[in-house]
Formats: C-alpha cells, sequence, structure tokens
C-alpha cells in the first residue's frame, strides 16, 4: 500500500472538500522551504545600543538617574561636531542617552524648542557592516540624514534614518 493510499484509508470520513485540502497542504508543506523568498541580507542587525533622550537640564538629568535612581553615569562628554553634549546611564542591558544642546545650530536645541519638557529622541541599534547597510537601506529607499557615517559618541561610524521612513523614529545604526 502506497502512502498516499495510508493516508486515504486514515481520512475516509473526511468530506471531499477536506480531502482536497488536506492534499494542497501536504503539497505546500513538503515541497515550499522555508525562508524561500526571504533575501538573504549582508548585513544584519543587532543590539539595542541605546536610547536617547533630550534634556533641558542634563545636571537634573544626570541627578535623577545617579542619585534618586542609582545608575552608573558617565562623565559628560562634548560633541560638537554633533551639537551635543552627552552623558550615558548604564542600565545593564542597554544604555540611556542623556542629551544636551552644544551650540547654536545644536539639532538637539531645535528638538527642545518644540519639546520644552525634553522626551525620548531616538534609538540606536548596532549593525555588523554600516558600510553595507547603508547601500542596502538606500536601495531600499530609506532616507539617510547624512552622506557619509560620522564617527559617534561610542567612536565608532555612525548613520542616522529619517524618522519619516521609520514609522516615525529616528533611528540611529552604530557599527558594532
Amino acid at each position: 500500500m502506497g502512502f498516499m493510499q495510508i493516508v486515504k484509508s486514515l481520512v475516509t470520513g473526511l468530506s471531499r472538500c477536506a480531502w482536497h485540502t488536506l492534499l494542497s497542504v501536504r503539497a505546500v508543506s513538503l515541497t515550499v522551504p522555508v525562508g524561500q523568498g526571504v533575501p538573504q541580507s549582508l548585513w544584519k542587525l543587532g543590539r539595542l545600543n541605546h536610547v536617547a533622550i533630550a534634556v533641558p537640564d542634563l545636571e537634573k538629568a544626570t541627578a535623577l538617574y545617579r542619585d534618586v535612581l542609582g545608575a552608573q553615569v558617565s562623565a559628560t562628554v562634548p560633541l560638537p561636531e554633533h551639537g551635543v553634549y552627552t552623558v550615558f546611564v548604564e542600565l545593564g542591558n542597554t544604555k540611556l542617552e542623556l542629551l544636551h544642546p552644544l551650540g547654536e545650530k545644536s539639532p538637539i536645541a531645535g528638538f527642545l524648542q518644540k519639546n520644552k519638557a525634553g522626551g525620548m529622541h531616538h534609538i540606536c541599534i548596532e549593525v555588523d557592516d554600516i558600510n553595507a547597510a547603508i547601500v542596502d537601506l538606500k536601495e531600499k529607499k530609506i532616507r539617510l540624514l547624512s552622506p557619509e557615517p560620522r564617527i559617534g559618541a561610542h567612536g565608532k561610524p555612525v548613520m542616522f534614518l529619517h524618522p519619516k521612513d521609520c514609522d516615525g523614529v529616528l533611528v540611529e545604526i552604530e557599527q558594532a
């Protein structure tokens, strides 16, 4: 007795419609490889590196996380090429990046003009190959906020993706 005859004898009580459905499911499940049609990427997303929060008062925000919540915080680091002062708050599985304007042309100054109390500014996700990610994202019509990667707060290349192309979220990718 063949495989199909055994299956048919087991499902003799099924309606004709159910039998054809069973056969089509069997054909699909045995002939379509898992992941078919999913292109293999030359780069991969890694872990969430940090969530950045724009703050109007850096000392007050630092004290909140250090003195009230008991977190370890870094020293304040000026990043003039990005127009910000940064303080990193260690959380174990990720970090918070407190951002405060540095200079008149700081993008954080503009953010704080619209959001006086501050708020979440961006998320940063690590990638294993930032150059391949940039090429791929350009091909996928994701707008980048600078022509080339810049060196970020961790001394690694970073690129910001336009929030209008990322569901309203400013996304920073960083070389892992």
